[in-house]
């Protein structure tokens, strides 16, 4: 329905990380979960084969890829079943980099952003406090200045990639009495070798198992200022930039992933019998299946309607105006949808459906974060509200 979106080159792409998936993570997938990591080769796994890479610029280590390279990337991700992994592959390659390419310096490029594209060093987002969850201009770490370092003292939580990141891209306050508060924010990259930097609890969540999270503190620890990203205070105009990329992707992985699960539920639906017939034969179960199809359609459409316009952007901003708003339409509207379809395919496996052994329960845990993680939903209806002036 959706294949005049893509090109060859994205189709080959789409099929060689389909291939890798299906050989080298879904076959891993209990040992991942089990662990609550996914290993540190995975991630250079996905360098050396250009995954992580695909839509930045040569220069970068990338491969000049556009922005639906990455829609391939995160379908694909989640078509495999493992939300955990895809997190923090995705961190990887779309949430906590982006923005070194776009306002990185040479030097930080060459020391944070072209190991991260080839795997070699793990990186975090670190924006996400005890006390600023949503509220992002409410952050508390502070760097303070002291000649040409930065001393920084605070704490994150809800970090993925947060143990066994080589460096963050982190959001700090460096001008504590900034009026409005959001005008004293900044970003910087921290290397986690760093004096004074610790890891406290690996978290325990409800899904995404196969990812690792972490509460993270920062405790005087000193890293030059030449490690500022972009200029000092503009750090929360660019982070709510780079929300747009991590919303979009969470938009497409809740759509694909919902997507497998349905078709999945399907398959098991036409062997399974009940009272001497499949059971998706039933009236009841095939307008069901009906109604979901429609709204996962639906989903794809505004998903890939905001991944056009977004990708319009990206290469002429100047032209092309910012996708903010379809990209909270489809990120509101595909992380509610993703929870009703997997839940109608729960319910539809019956009792197998509850158990652990089946892969349904671990999809229904899974997407329960869409519509929390980088912007709740009612986050994302307020966003939608400004744009149509209410």
């Amino acid at each position: 329905m959706f294949d005049e979106r893509f090109t060859d080159d994205h189709r080959m792409f789409r099929k060689a990380v389909r291939d890798w998936c299906d050989r080298e993570i879904v076959p891993r997938a209990e040992e991942f979960e089990r662990n609550e990591l996914t290993p540190r080769e995975i991630f250079r796994r996905a360098g050396e084969l250009g995954f992580l890479g695909a839509r930045f610029p040569e220069s970068a280590g990338g491969s000049g890829g556009d922005f639906w390279f990455t829609v391939c990337w995160a379908e694909e991700l989640a078509r495999a079943g493992l939300a955990g992994t895809a997190m923090g592959l995705l961190v990887q390659s779309d949430m906590a980099t982006p923005v070194i390419g776009a306002l990185g310096t040479r030097e930080q490029i060459d020391e944070f952003l072209k190991p991260a594209l080839t795997g070699e060093k793990i990186a975090a987002l670190g924006v996400t406090e005890p006390g600023a969850g949503s509220d992002v201009a409410s952050i508390r770490t502070t760097a303070r200045r002291d000649g040409d370092d930065y001393i920084i003292d605070g704490a994150k939580t809800y970090i993925t990639n947060g143990t066994q990141a080589d460096f963050i891209t982190l959001a700090v306050r460096t001008d504590p009495d900034a009026k409005p508060n959001w005008a004293g924010i900044s970003l910087v990259l921290f290397p986690t070798n760093t004096k004074g930097f610790s890891i406290g609890r690996k978290l325990k969540k409800l899904g995404n198992h196969s990812s690792d999270t972490a509460e993270l503190h920062f405790d005087g620890c000193r890293i030059p200022r030449r490690y500022l990203l972009g200029e000092e205070n503009h750090g929360f105009v660019y982070i709510m930039r780079n929300f747009q990329g991590e919303r979009l992707v969470g938009a497409l992985t809740a759509a694909a992933g919902a997507r497998r699960v349905w078709e999945r539920s399907l398959e098991y639906g036409q062997q399974r019998q009940a009272f001497g017939k499949p059971i998706i034969k039933f009236q009841v179960w095939k307008h069901h299946f009906v109604d979901m199809l429609t709204e996962l359609d639906a989903g794809t459409a505004l998903a890939y309607m905001a991944a056009d316009k977004y990708d319009r952007h990206l290469r002429d901003p100047a032209r092309n105006a910012d996708a903010t708003r379809e990209i909270s339409q489809a990120k509101l509207y595909c992380a509610e949808m993703a929870q009703r379809v997997i839940d109608r395919c729960l319910q539809f496996h019956g009792g197998m459906g509850y158990m652990e052994e089946y892969f349904i329960a671990r999809s229904w845990r899974d997407t329960r974060l869409i519509s929390i993680g980088g912007g709740t939903s009612e986050v994302m209806k307020e966003i939608i509200s400004k744009y149509i002036g209410l």
